[in-house]
């Protein structure tokens, strides 16, 4: 996988959203967040998250659609079931993907951070392919990024956020990244 300008990943779609902003100057990335999402909730397919991401999500759509409406958030990438990539952020900019967080006694997250949303939701189990493109982007990330931790929006927000949820594989990451900084399992 290689990097164009600004930490767009060229291989990938790009869908570039408006919900983004400057990182604070000197800013390193640091930290991947994992985070799933699927809407309707529970629900796969379609391109209700990209619409969302977008800013043009069809309120009228769906009755939970009204609640999110509004809100403008994004992430750097997000991993359908079958494997593909989707970037809405270039990595060298700031995603709204992270909300009130801290991670190691340092709020604001997204400052500092890749935001990676996977198709899927807390209580099932995420695809092979999905897993596989996650290896494969988060080693073109640590190649262009000084990567120290890989956490679960769950641990930047605790209380507030669980996502990825007890069905992602953490035993497999840690297998994987066992170089890294990685949060322990907080249990389902």
């Amino acid at each position: 996988m290689d990097w164009q300008p600004d930490g767009w990943l060229a291989g990938v779609r790009w869908l570039p959203s408006p919900n983004f902003g400057m990182r604070p100057a000197g800013e390193a990335v640091s930290l991947i967040v994992v985070h799933n999402i699927s809407l309707p909730p529970d629900e796969f397919g379609g391109d209700w998250v990209e619409d969302f991401f977008l800013n043009r999500l069809d309120a009228s759509a769906h009755p939970y659609f009204s609640t999110i409406a509004g809100l403008q958030v994004s992430a750097h990438f997000y991993i359908r079931r079958d494997g593909r990539i989707v970037q809405f952020v270039g990595c060298d900019q700031r995603a709204w993907h992270a909300g009130q967080s801290c991670w190691c006694e340092r709020d604001n997250c997204n400052d500092f951070s890749v935001g990676i949303e996977l198709e899927g939701s807390d209580s099932q189990p995420y695809a092979a392919a999905q897993y596989e493109a996650l290896w494969q982007l988060i080693d073109a990330l640590r190649q262009r990024y000084p990567i120290a931790t890989i956490a679960g929006h769950c641990h930047i927000a605790p209380g507030r956020k669980t996502d990825p949820g007890p069905a992602f594989d953490w035993p497999a990451l840690r297998g994987r990244y066992s170089d890294l900084d990685l949060p322990p399992e907080i249990a389902a």
